[in-house]
Formats: C-alpha cells, sequence, structure tokens
C-alpha cells in the first residue's frame, strides 16, 4: 500500500489530486508513533472523495478471538477517523466524541493492512456527525459506524501541555488512494 516516494508527494491517483496526511500524535492508540501498543496509522486527507482514508495493520496484540481483530480496535479506528474528517474543511474544528453507533458485518484479520475510510455528513454551531466504515483486505464492508463529536477548542484538548509537542506532521509517504 505505501508507495516508494518522498513525504511532500501527492497521491498517484491523478494530476489534480491534493491529498495529505494529517497530523498525528506520540502516544494516541490509533495513531501514536511512540506508544508500543498503536496501531501507528496514517491517516490521508483525500478531497477529491471528501473523505479521510486511514492506513492500519492490526498486530496479533490487537486480536480478540483467534485471527481476528478485537471490537474495541474496530470502534477506536472509526472513531478516530470519523472525528478527524472534519478537520478537512475546517482545520480548527476539534470533537470529543458523544455518541458512537457501530454495526459488524465481517471479521478483520490481523497481521494485513486494512482501510478505513471517514467522512463529515453535518455540522452544527456545537456538534458535528459523520459516518465511516472499514474494509476487508478484498474492499468488503466489514464494520460500518456513525458518530456524534462535540466540538472543543483544540487548546481544550491538551491540558498543561503545547499542542505543537503533542500534535505533529507525518512524514510518512502519503499513500497512493
Amino acid at each position: 500500500m505505501q508507495p516508494d516516494t518522498d513525504a511532500s508527494s501527492a497521491c498517484s491517483c491523478n494530476d489534480a489530486c491534493e491529498c495529505k496526511n494529517q497530523n498525528i500524535s506520540s502516544m494516541c492508540l490509533v495513531c501514536g508513533k511512540d506508544n508500543p501498543f498503536s496501531l501507528h496509522a496514517q491517516i490521508v486527507e483525500h478531497p477529491e472523495k471528501d473523505e479521510v482514508v486511514c492506513y492500519f495493520t492490526p498486530q496479533e496484540i490487537h486480536q480478540s478471538y483467534p485471527d481476528r481483530v478485537h471490537g474495541g480496535i474496530s470502534a477506536a479506528v472509526l472513531d478516530e477517523v470519523i472525528g478527524r474528517a472534519v478537520q478537512m474543511k475546517h482545520p480548527d474544528i476539534w470533537g470529543v466524541t458523544i455518541s458512537l453507533s457501530l454495526k459488524y458485518r465481517r471479521p478483520l484479520p490481523y497481521g494485513t493492512p486494512l482501510e478505513c475510510h471517514g467522512r463529515c455528513t453535518k455540522i452544527t454551531r456545537r456538534t458535528f456527525e459523520g459516518e465511516g466504515e472499514i474494509l476487508t483486505p478484498d474492499g468488503k464492508v466489514a464494520v460500518q459506524a456513525t458518530g456524534t463529536y462535540a466540538i472543543c477548542p483544540p487548546d481544550a484538548m491538551t491540558g498543561e501541555g503545547n499542542l505543537d509537542d503533542m500534535w505533529f506532521e507525518d512524514d510518512r509517504p502519503v499513500e497512493d488512494l
């Protein structure tokens, strides 16, 4: 899934594409660069499709039953991706989950690259809503979700820390979508 290109290049879906990585953090369960239990997910904005795409490869430590990704891991990925989709058009809006509803349709394997797609479907003064799905390696929908998020300013998310130290550029090559 990962092309051998430099981090600043756009995906190769067409000449006008402006895909780019979203920022990551240090200890997040989904994207955390320094968290040994993280999925080390890469989340890419795809403006032409008006969605974000998350690339991740769950490992054995992310399983529930043998050879299956734990449903809570799927929920965490979908929560992250749906919650980030609003930032494509509104980069200063961050959200805190109010509700998340999931439908589990197929098991997900660990040890293989997976994709999760997310979109913002509605935004109001206080909340935003979105939807997303995780696909099996053969492109079938395995897990679907819808979520509602309370809009919060970024500085409310950092406690005493500095947002620039906690939220930084993902310099991995942009995925081909």
